[in-house]
């Protein structure tokens, strides 16, 4: 898989010109060699494949060879991975790189990728260099609800967490949205929904906690103070006027606020989402 550094650094401009062409003009074979063996690998997105990564990889290997890449190469596979690609995509993106240096008489890129017989250093360094930012990216990712865009139940169960942790549940409370959708179905089932979370947004936006517990209940963690009667009264009026403004939803059941104790222990608030999402 070695492929030896071209051209020479002599003492002249010359001989330092021409090096350099040389270098230019096998990274640009390299380059698109390797695109056309990774297309025919089955990379998914033509207009993804080029990074500037891929550059510096090509740089290397042409100056290096393979065994100087592998810096060059875990870059990459930070970057393929900061910009969605799945690992299969990306060792099979190496395969074809491997199968390309491989076969340097294959100069139309067509050659046979295959994971298996890439040097298991290499599928090594990229495989980690992957992993590092997907799990990153998997860590710090706050997961929502496609519909509404408030985070999950899971979210909500993390910051009673923090809460429990720091303080007592006595210092809080669950104020829960719900709505009976029973009889609703198609797009006022959806609006409902809709509308329920942006209430939910205007009313409490001095950093509270909110999610969605189930297809018609959201709930927000506020602190136990002297604002929080008048705040739920400015959600339930806010809730009215938004149904209300919709014809389609002036016959749907008006949604129910209401405040809920929470328990002694996060566990025992964690088993409360789950009731609340259920009843």
């Amino acid at each position: 898989m070695d492929v030896p550094a071209t051209g020479s650094w002599s003492g002249s401009a010359g001989g330092q010109a021409r090096a350099r062409f040389d270098r230019d003009r096998h990274l640009r074979a390299l380059r698109a060699r390797w695109r056309t063996a990774s297309l025919a690998a089955g990379w998914r997105f033509p207009s993804d494949w080029a990074l500037p990564e891929v550059d510096a990889v090509c740089a290397a290997v042409v100056r290096h060879g393979s065994n100087g890449a592998e810096m060059a190469l875990a870059g990459l596979a930070r970057a393929r991975a900061a910009a969605g690609a799945g690992l299969s995509e990306t060792l099979s993106d190496l395969a074809a790189l491997h199968a390309v240096l491989a076969d340097p008489t294959a100069v139309d890129g067509f050659v046979s990728p295959d994971v298996d017989a890439t040097p298991a250093r290499l599928l090594r360094v990229t495989a980690l260099a992957w992993a590092d930012v997907a799990t990153d990216q998997l860590v710090h990712t706050e997961v929502t609800d496609p519909l509404t865009g408030l985070p999950s139940a899971a979210y909500l169960r993390t910051r009673l967490g923090e809460v429990y942790r720091g303080e007592t549940g006595d210092d809080h409370v669950l104020l829960v949205v719900r709505v009976d959708l029973g009889e609703v179905s198609g797009w006022p089932r959806l609006t409902t929904m809709i509308l329920v979370a942006d209430a939910v947004r205007a009313v409490f936006d001095t950093g509270e906690s909110y999610a969605t517990l189930g297809p018609s209940a959201v709930a927000v963690l506020a602190r136990r103070d002297e604002r929080l009667a008048s705040r739920g009264v400015a959600l339930r009026r806010c809730l009215n006027e938004r149904l209300s403004a919709d014809a389609q939803l002036r016959d749907v059941v008006l949604p129910q606020v209401s405040a809920v104790r929470l328990p002694a222990t996060h566990e025992h608030a964690c088993a409360l989402l789950t009731d609340l999402a259920h009843g």
